[in-house]
């Protein structure tokens, strides 16, 4: 059972964090019954998940993304690092990391290279045009002794750790009313990618989900977002004639 749990490696952290506590609780049953003299997981710490999804209007993202100086290198850098955010839903951590040659821009592409992937597991994720041009604009002003010194580095060059973008949502949150973090860009992406009409299998792909068990948190989340969807575009609203379909039960 211990090698079964040792091979986990590729599992979600909610998967993860499922069988951890089921194997733990079934370990700490069978040593109050002195079958064996200590729990094996003790030491085996709960995975951190992306934490719980929040929704953020489409009219605070799109004001979000009018706030950057994109005539100052910092705001450039924002403003490309916003939109790969919300095409993609790449994670903050993996878009830090990118070196200039992980972006095509003849290839609309991006690649997550293994060693920057949350799952150890490299993929390409596909960029539209407007995210192309921000990244090309960017490129444009980087100094030539930065070298290869990250896509999304400070004004000097350096590399921008998770916090300092954090520091820079924050500055843009005050402005908007409105808490934001690097993550809520990550979920915004899906929310909105799966509300106009993106498959989950794509979606899976892209967020670099090792299974389907985050990816079906965002399907729960637009449960309603379906129904009301299904609602109007049901084939039985052109099918029946109006006298005959059902009318809601008054109480």
């Amino acid at each position: 059972m211990l090698e079964y749990f040792a091979i986990s490696a590729k599992l979600s952290p909610t998967t993860y964090n499922l069988r951890r506590k089921y194997l733990k609780g079934f370990f700490a049953w069978a040593v109050s019954e002195g079958i064996i003299p200590a729990n094996p997981i003790d030491g085996l710490k709960a995975r951190k998940t992306e934490g719980r999804i929040r929704h953020v209007p489409e009219d605070v993202l799109q004001k979000l993304l009018e706030l950057p100086n994109r005539s100052t290198y910092a705001g450039l850098r924002d403003y490309a690092l916003l939109l790969l955010s919300l095409d993609t839903g790449i994670r903050p951590g993996e878009a830090l990391g990118l070196l200039p040659g992980d972006i095509n821009l003849p290839s609309l592409e991006v690649r997550v290279r293994a060693d920057i992937a949350k799952t150890r597991t490299s993929r390409t994720l596909p960029i539209s045009q407007e995210t192309a041009a921000a990244i090309r604009k960017l490129f444009s002003v980087r100094p030539e002794e930065w070298g290869n010194a990250p896509v999304f580095c400070s004004d000097k060059g350096k590399p921008l750790k998770e916090n300092g973008w954090r520091q820079r949502l924050d500055k843009y949150k005050k402005r908007l009313g409105q808490d934001i973090s690097p993550y809520d860009l990550r979920h915004a992406f899906a929310l909105l990618y799966l509300r106009g009409g993106g498959d989950a299998f794509h979606l899976q792909r892209m967020m670099g989900h090792s299974d389907m068990e985050m990816t079906k948190h965002y399907l729960e989340f637009t449960k309603a977002d379906l129904r009301e969807t299904h609602s109007q575009a049901s084939p039985l609203n052109r099918l029946l004639p109006k006298t005959h379909r059902a009318r809601k039960i008054k109480t």
